[in-house]
């Protein structure tokens, strides 16, 4: 039986690693990440793979192991790594996640606006690793094996929390 697999990415300080932690329910510190990191289902990236188009080609090696992508956005931050359309060379199941969304400085809806910009199709979950906001929609986004069945899935949740593109 075949068990899916995200991969996360997004830029450096997004949250990536502490979204790991919170999705395995780990209490630990985040730190770091040099490297592809595999933990159970997820594969935490470092965020100079997305910032830097010399390593794309990591992103794409690494998602020919990964049914799902997660494209994190954290919402304190004014501009977006990730190029229009990005997702659409990546033929994987797209998870947005709008990280930080607790914070003080959070501008949620333009966390949005730039997902939206990246992803032409896929669920965008407003997420917070700290307060547990989106994990469980995550951990089930995850599960789902199409688009329809995320879609399905993504009506379960408060709209609030959840959307589709």
């Amino acid at each position: 039986m075949k068990k899916n697999r995200a991969m996360l990415i997004g830029s450096i300080g997004a949250g990536k690693s502490t979204m790991t932690n919170a999705l395995l329910g780990r209490r630990v510190e985040a730190v770091k990440t040099q490297t592809l990191t595999y933990y159970d289902w997820i594969v935490d990236t470092p965020g100079e793979y997305a910032e830097n188009p010399m390593y794309y080609r990591s992103i794409m090696a690494t998602c020919l192991e990964v049914t799902h992508v997660i494209y994190i956005q954290d919402a304190t931050r004014s501009t977006c790594i990730f190029p229009p359309g990005f997702a659409t060379g990546i033929p994987k199941l797209p998870i947005g996640v709008i990280s930080k969304a607790d914070s003080p400085q959070a501008d949620v809806d333009r966390a949005v606006e730039q997902l939206k910009k990246v992803m032409a199709k896929g669920p965008l979950v407003i997420c917070s690793a700290y307060t547990g906001q989106g994990i469980e929609e995550i951990r089930h986004l995850v599960l789902q094996d199409s688009l329809e069945d995320m879609r399905e899935c993504s009506r379960l949740f408060s709209p609030d929390l959840i959307s589709f593109i």
